[in-house]
């Protein structure tokens, strides 16, 4: 405990560090309150029926990630996901077209028309999102709660819709910029921490029922820590780490000597972070998103299979798809032919590897071989939910691992370990007495 008060002395000792912590927390708590106010034409009296039918299932966990603005038919409704839908479509063309590939390239120049083109492309998935979104709003809420309908409602809100989500990009490029931490990252995991006081009062509420037979206290008491086991599960999975022994020949520099010495580079078990959950949600929430919103219940076709998260094909394609992005993650965040080259020049080589093509070729393979198991660990923790939300209440089974649990995690490391960086920085005590935060972007450095 002193050593939290010391902590907190030290962050607030450091103008920079204390401003932009303040700077965060001043645009999260903007988005939070955008999140309450309901598109210009609804009562937000009338909304039970759409509350409803984003209380479980895939709709439900969409209202997660945009903080309850998509049950409170805000003006904030649609989120960060379309422009997160963007961005992967952009990444992925960046492996197709080499157009992409040079602007990917181009350092800073090529970064800045990669941002202008996902924020068009991010503008025109809205404008087929929105309207989506404004048919399930007619379709759920009576006829008395629009004092505004026709055709000005559907226009005034698709645009109203569209500036939302914009705005939401623009705060967390703010953020990003200008605060602590990734801030598309910051504003998913403060939607979904706004649900867990929500989640636990239902669960302890359910458990408290005599008419329920789930248990009582003491099941409770056992969800609890098993939770507790999947949350040091998830902080192992993101700090994991293999490390590859590397020798320095030794460099006299002035008057001091370098080298000589063994050092390592730590590489992820997970690389990728929680980047692979997002962009597979992101891919599971457009079949429901351009079949008009559907809940679990009314969905039919391929919309059934991904409204339901229970389901067998749901989690499945799920799973692969996580798979999937870490490796694809893990490959454009890590190269091994730069950290070869890197050590070459710095007359360094592994032992019992050949300089050059080899180690890199090395370096590859182990990439390879602890991507796999850290993959298909990060795929079972996220599709989780589905196996308990028989025995614990949907909306707290979300945090059983699954998407919520594993953002949280990853992003709560990451922004510590930003805040740590800084206090050592300022030679202040990191946030831990022995060891350091490893956060997602120091997996690869070297110590």
């Amino acid at each position: 405990m002193r050593q939290l008060i010391d902590t907190i002395r030290n962050i607030w000792k450091i103008d920079e560090l204390k401003n932009r912590i303040l700077t965060t927390l001043g645009f999260l708590l903007v988005y939070r309150l955008g999140s309450y106010v309901v598109l210009p034409g609804i009562d937000p009296a009338q909304l039970t029926a759409l509350k409803d039918q984003t209380s479980k299932g895939v709709l439900g966990l969409l209202d997660a990630f945009s903080g309850g603005a998509f049950s409170n038919a805000s003006i904030l409704g649609l989120g960060i996901m379309p422009y997160i839908s963007a961005s992967i479509v952009v990444q992925l063309l960046g492996i197709a077209f080499p157009y992409f590939q040079k602007l990917q390239r181009d350092g800073e120049n090529g970064r800045r028309k990669i941002n202008q083109i996902t924020r068009f492309l991010t503008v025109l998935i809205l404008l087929i999102q929105a309207p989506s979104y404004l048919a399930n709003l007619n379709s759920k809420l009576p006829e008395s709660a629009f004092a505004i309908t026709g055709a000005m409602f559907m226009v005034s809100s698709v645009i109203i819709l569209t500036a939302g989500t914009m705005f939401v990009m623009w705060l967390g490029e703010r953020i990003t910029d200008r605060g602590i931490g990734n801030g598309i990252s910051l504003i998913i995991m403060i939607g979904i921490i706004a649900r867990l006081p929500q989640s636990l009062i239902a669960e302890f509420a359910s458990k408290l029922s005599s008419a329920s037979g789930t248990g009582g206290l003491v099941m409770l008491l056992v969800e609890f820590v098993v939770l507790f086991f999947v949350f040091v599960g998830s902080i192992l999975l993101v700090q994991g780490t293999r490390r590859i022994p590397v020798q320095y020949a030794k460099r006299i520099v002035g008057n001091k000597q370098y080298g000589g010495v063994r050092q390592y580079i730590p590489l992820k078990v997970n690389a990728a972070g929680v980047m692979p959950i997002i962009f597979a949600q992101a891919i599971m929430f457009l079949p429901v998103v351009f079949a008009g919103f559907v809940s679990e219940e009314s969905a039919s076709g391929l919309s059934a299979i991904f409204a339901d998260y229970t389901g067998f094909w749901y989690n499945f394609i799920f799973a692969f798809l996580i798979i999937v992005f870490t490796y694809f993650y893990t490959a454009i965040t890590i190269n091994p032919t730069q950290m070869a080259e890197d050590m070459k020049r710095n007359q360094g080589f592994i032992p019992g590897v050949k300089p050059g093509k080899k180690t890199a070729d090395y370096i590859d393979s182990v990439m390879s071989k602890i991507t796999l198991p850290g993959s298909i660990f990060l795929a079972i923790v996220a599709i989780m939910p589905s196996f308990v939300s028989s025995y614990v209440d949907p909306s707290f089974a979300q945090f059983y691992g699954g998407t919520s649990l594993l953002i949280l995690v990853g992003v709560v490391l990451d922004t510590l370990q930003q805040i740590e960086s800084h206090l050592l920085m300022r030679h202040y005590d990191g946030l831990m007495k022995t060891g350091r935060i490893m956060g997602r972007t120091s997996g690869v450095a070297v110590h």
